[in-house]
């Protein structure tokens, strides 16, 4: 029998990993920009120092290794919210994994994204102070809803 840990190691970093290849395809075939991790890899650095706000990250003086922080971050934080779905979900659903509890669990992590990381890079709370903020929030939840499909796929092909 796979360990809780183990689940939400395998989950998190398959439903990431999908993610990713979501958005590849969406750059190869769409011409969508592929995200930048340094950024966020930035913020994660400076999240370690207590700081969590900045009037705009990019303006933030870097750090050497925030491009490897932040494609750790990523993968980290889509293990942590492996942790939530396994947490939350019904009793056996490791065992019979239903699509409901990992869509709902992706829908509701993008506000992590809204509410958390975006104020704190200093573009607002669900982008806001972006040129084209709907685009970003319909983005992101579509990344979320895919990254919770993703928690279902590998849920169902481990159990």
């Amino acid at each position: 029998m796979i360990s809780f840990i183990t689940h939400a190691i395998l989950i998190g970093v398959g439903a990431t990993a999908i993610l990713d290849l979501w958005v590849y395809g969406l750059h190869r075939m769409a011409g969508m920009p592929r995200p930048n991790w340094a950024p966020v890899g930035r913020w994660f650095c400076y999240l370690a120092q207590g700081r969590m706000f900045h009037e705009d990250i990019a303006r933030s003086p870097p750090f050497r290794s925030e491009l490897v922080v932040g494609w750790i971050g990523h993968y980290v934080v889509g293990i942590l919210f492996a942790v939530i779905l396994l947490i939350v979900a019904p009793a056996g659903w490791v065992s019979q994994p239903t699509v409901a509890p990992a869509l709902a669990v992706g829908i509701v992590t993008v506000g992590a994204g809204w509410f958390i990381l975006q104020p704190g890079m200093g573009a607002g709370i669900a982008s806001s102070k972006r040129p084209n903020p709907n685009r970003s929030r319909i983005l992101s939840l579509v990344a979320h809803v895919v990254f919770g499909l993703g928690m279902y796929a590998i849920a169902r092909l481990i159990a």
